[in-house]
């Protein structure tokens, strides 16, 4: 049987709330820094929550061409900026006839994927006639189109996939990549996810299923992660991309090795189709498989990103998954969500959230969970409050939990 390939990431990219490159989203983090505030992109005066963390400065005509920015919807807008800002990073460009991108594919995740174009649609639909609908619409909308642009502006013609988990949609994206490599049918895969549901209709849902903060006075301490004041998530938008590659192929072409997605672990709460299982079960099995994919130890993980929504039953089942496999461990490793500052990405969020962890492998710190003041005797580990914490990482654990039941942790460590 042949060798299981090492697979190792080897360029990042992002547009989110907090800055529109890596860099800049970085120096945010680690400051502390919220990207929530007041919805700007429509009036949301009659709304329960009136707050958001948008991308803000963000014009995609500086970034796309101008007929492709027009033909795609803003979540894959984001993501396609992302997507090349990570191909830049790793040094990556394939010709229309290269051969080698044969061995390239791509993997998105996206919750919901268009629906300002379907929204927008609609509404021109009932106020000027069927005619008025674009063309382009569904293409637009539907959520495998983002993965579909990346494979053609950069020809990326090895496997192309997209995963449609809600909220673990581009966790999902980046471990079915992982596992594309591995089994040997691709040797480099862009990988990520993408969101922009700061709509009308997206927010007066969440709204109206009361899953969203009403913090409106207080937009920068609305979302607050495992804090006894927690009330509900603050919805995001935005895009992150990691390049995946073969140990072998990376190493080959000299290219900078961030870490190594060493281990990728699912589960189904089988449950309900919001809440997760009580004592976040599923989610702990996620987590263990995790471990096993990436041949480690509890003890052996040193930082785990949290899923950490600011909802009062999330916070407390994923504390509650995290004793269930960490054991005493659990009151020893920092875990932080950066949803307290990113506001909640959706389908986006597995991948920003694991491209944290190559960050605070790389850089030795992690960032903190803002806007902790009150401890919650339901979540009682250390949440790295308000400020980010120096530490080596050799190991980091991303998780993300979507709607239905679905669960997801990645396992990312170390190049060394």
């Amino acid at each position: 049987m042949a060798a299981r390939r090492r697979v190792v990431i080897t360029g990042l990219g992002t547009v989110n709330p907090l800055g529109l490159e890596v860099a800049s989203f970085w120096e945010a983090c680690l400051a502390g820094r919220s990207g929530v505030g007041e919805i700007r992109s429509f009036d949301a005066a009659p709304l329960r929550t009136r707050i958001a963390a948008e991308v803000r400065g963000f014009h995609p005509e500086d970034h796309l061409e101008r007929r492709l920015a027009r033909r795609t919807d803003r979540y894959g807008q984001l993501f396609l900026v992302a997507a090349g800002q990570a191909l830049a990073d790793a040094g990556l460009a394939y010709a229309e006839d290269d051969p080698a991108a044969e061995r390239a594919g791509v993997a998105v995740g996206s919750g919901i994927g268009g629906i300002l174009t379907f929204q927008e649609g609609m509404d021109a639909m009932r106020r000027r006639g069927y005619e008025r609908v674009s063309p382009y619409a569904i293409p637009q909308i539907i959520c495998n189109m983002a993965a579909g642009q990346a494979s053609i502006e950069h020809h990326l013609y090895g496997p192309s996939l997209c995963a449609v988990t809600a909220c673990a949609a581009s966790a999902n994206a980046l471990g079915d990549a992982a596992e594309v490599i591995r089994r040997g049918d691709a040797d480099v895969m862009l990988a990520g996810g993408g969101e922009a549901a700061v709509t009308e209709f997206a927010v007066a849902a969440f709204s109206q299923a009361r899953a969203l903060s009403t913090r409106n006075e207080d937009p920068a301490g609305a979302s607050r992660p495992f804090d006894a004041g927690r009330d509900g998530f603050v919805m995001g938008e935005g895009a992150a991309a990691l390049v995946l590659e073969d140990e072998g192929h990376a190493r080959a072409r000299g290219a900078t090795i961030y870490g190594v997605l060493a281990g990728y672990g699912m589960s189904s709460d089988g449950y309900h189709i919001t809440l997760p299982r009580p004592g976040g079960v599923g989610a702990a099995r996620a987590m263990a498989a995790a471990l096993r994919s990436a041949c480690l130890r509890p003890g052996e993980i040193d930082y785990i990103n949290a899923h950490g929504t600011s909802t009062p039953a999330n916070d407390a089942a994923e504390t509650s998954a995290i004793k269930a496999v960490f054991g005493e461990q659990a009151y020893r490793v920092p875990v932080s969500s950066t949803k307290s500052m990113t506001g909640h990405l959706l389908g986006g969020a597995g991948a920003l959230e694991a491209l944290v962890c190559v960050l605070a492998i790389r850089d030795g710190v992690v960032p903190p969970t803002v806007n902790y003041a009150a401890p919650d005797p339901e979540c009682d580990l250390d949440y790295v409050p308000n400020e980010a914490r120096r530490l080596p990482v050799r190991a980091a654990m991303s998780n993300s939990f979507g709607f239905g039941g679905h669960n997801v942790a990645l396992v990312i460590t170390s190049p060394g």
